[in-house]
């Protein structure tokens, strides 16, 4: 077995530990969650959107295992919503310039996302295997456009 291959081997495991330890820790996060809303028999909304990150959380794990790619904007939506989260219980205490920067915050993700949205379809990737190098542009001897 050659070292590059014992390499990717091993980076692979550790990915596969940090996901089992990424889905475990947020199934815990999710599970005392749900026994505080029980203790308190009282769900709020900062509960459900609480949960709501935690449930991003495991779709981005499973996305990530399925294709073996991080898609971008997984943690952009989860930032969304944790500073929507932390605009809806904080707003009482906050002064117009604190709601003004998170509202602000969320407007830059939001454009955020839109921009990578529209970069994913005008400039796609190029597919490539999971142990092969990214192509590289075409040494081809052919003008551009024949």
């Amino acid at each position: 077995m050659s070292s590059r291959r014992a390499g990717l081997s091993s980076l692979k495991l550790l990915e596969n530990l940090a996901l089992v330890i990424i889905t475990v820790a947020t199934t815990i996060a999710i599970f005392q969650e749900v026994m505080v809303m029980i203790e308190q028999r009282e769900v709020r909304l900062a509960d459900l959107l609480l949960l709501f990150i935690y449930l991003e959380v495991l779709a981005m794990v499973g996305i990530y295992i399925k294709s073996g790619q991080l898609p971008v904007r997984m943690p952009i939506y989860i930032a969304i919503v944790a500073l929507a989260r932390y605009l809806i219980l904080d707003m009482k205490e906050m002064d117009f310039w604190q709601i003004m920067g998170v509202t602000l915050g969320v407007l830059l993700l939001a454009a955020a996302v839109l921009v990578i949205r529209y970069g994913h379809v005008r400039f796609p990737y190029e597919s490539y295997g999971a142990d092969e190098p990214a192509a590289s542009p075409s040494k081809s001897t052919k003008p551009p456009g024949s």
